[in-house]
């Protein structure tokens, strides 16, 4: 049994952190869109890649270094994109998370949160009145489909998960010897509990996020975090 909790605190430690993933599945979470496939996504990609290291695929990566070259400039790439469309939406605002039970639950218990803005002004009908009015508008929901591959992107394409995740881990879990898969039990445990958290917890952060200036905020910290991790990928490749 301590294998297993050995490798459920260093799967805490590795994945407790502010990354690129963490950062999709909190805004996902706080925008209380498609949550669950989102965190069974980051969830079974974690166990897929930390069995793939217990089972030997990092000596494969050791041997083949370049692999993790090519990782690098294509997930700081997409880092890069996303991290400019996040600052795009931070300057440009609109939205703003309104609660008041008007949605349809999604499948995902009492997820009653919509995006609203404000629809064109409709003049008065009557009385030749030049007064208008604004009525609300609730933003359609993102379609599945782009934000599936987007948290596949950001699982995949990132060289860090399987340095941390596939090299490490699977290094580690072979010091465990036969008790190794008790090991994997664990880490896989810890990112099921943590991607779990942070996406249905996060929804309790909506009372805080209910102003456009809150999600501008919220996106430029993401826009800041994308562009800072893709800055870091590339900057071992350019230096060395």
């Amino acid at each position: 049994m301590l294998s297993l909790f050995s490798g459920l605190g260093l799967g805490l430690s590795l994945i407790i952190a502010i990354g690129a993933q963490n950062v999709f599945v909190l805004r996902q979470g706080i925008r209380r869109e498609h949550v669950l496939p989102v965190v069974v996504i980051c969830a079974l990609s974690d166990a897929l890649l930390i069995l793939a290291g217990v089972a030997g695929l990092g000596f494969v990566i050791s041997a083949a270094p370049w692999l993790v070259v090519v990782a690098r400039w294509a997930g700081a790439l997409f880092l890069l994109a996303y991290g400019i469309l996040a600052a795009r939406r931070a300057w440009r605002g609109g939205e703003q998370l309104r609660v008041d039970g008007s949605d349809g639950d999604d499948g995902l218990g009492a997820d009653h949160g919509a995006l609203a803005d404000r629809a064109p002004a409709d003049p008065q009908p009557s009385g030749g009145s030049s007064a208008t009015t604004t009525r609300p508008r609730t933003r359609a929901r993102s379609a599945l489909a782009p934000v599936v591959l987007t948290v596949l992107a950001l699982t995949w394409l990132n060289p860090h998960v399987y340095l941390d995740t596939v090299l490490m881990l699977g290094s580690i879990a072979a010091t465990h010897g036969d008790e190794r898969w008790l090991f994997a039990g664990g880490a896989i445990t810890a990112s099921i509990l943590w991607f779990t958290a942070l996406g249905f917890g996060a929804r309790y952060l909506g009372r805080w996020l209910r102003t456009e200036r809150s999600w501008r905020v919220l996106d430029g910290t993401i826009a800041v975090v994308m562009i800072s991790l893709a800055v870091s990928l590339v900057l071992p490749v350019l230096g060395g």
